[in-house]
């Protein structure tokens, strides 16, 4: 079997399976087998935390949703709703071993032009950060854990 990196996540049993010459892993929420990249091993663990430890409801939650950013069509990681069906949290995942610079920052904030969220989270499953967005005074704030769901 092979290894994945240990995260700074709380662990998951992950159905996992080789198929192809090629590791899968079960996405229960997308309810199909995906090809286990090390993004999406981050992505996995880190929905799982959302929905254990900070109770965001499985039904709320789109993955790799399309977006539209000017004229390209880009694919958030993980976008979280509120109860009204407005976007409320955006996580960008990367792999463990892709440092969170200035550009991955970018890369999230480019997405929220369009989706407008409450909360921004970047994730490479070793280092979260999280910030809140206050669109009156065009500001942000780095927040020192994700909210729990209201």
């Amino acid at each position: 079997m092979h290894t994945f990196p240990s995260l700074n996540l709380p662990a998951h049993p992950l159905k996992i399976k080789e198929a192809e010459q090629k590791w899968q892993v079960f996405d229960a929420l997308r309810k199909k087998w995906l090809v286990l990249t090390p993004e999406e091993w981050v992505r996995q663990h880190m929905v799982h935390y959302l929905i254990t430890e900070k109770k965001y409801p499985k039904a709320l939650f789109k993955l790799e949703g399309g977006l539209r950013l000017n004229t390209l069509q880009k694919r958030s990681d993980i976008v979280v709703f509120d109860k009204t069906g407005n976007p409320f949290l955006l996580v960008e995942c990367k792999a463990t071993s892709v440092k969170l610079t200035q550009a991955v920052f970018e890369q999230i904030a480019a997405y929220n032009t369009t989706l407008k969220v409450k909360y921004l989270v970047v994730s490479n499953g070793l280092e979260h950060y999280c910030c809140s967005i206050d669109y009156d005074t065009h500001s942000y704030q780095f927040i020192a854990e994700i909210p729990v769901f209201e």
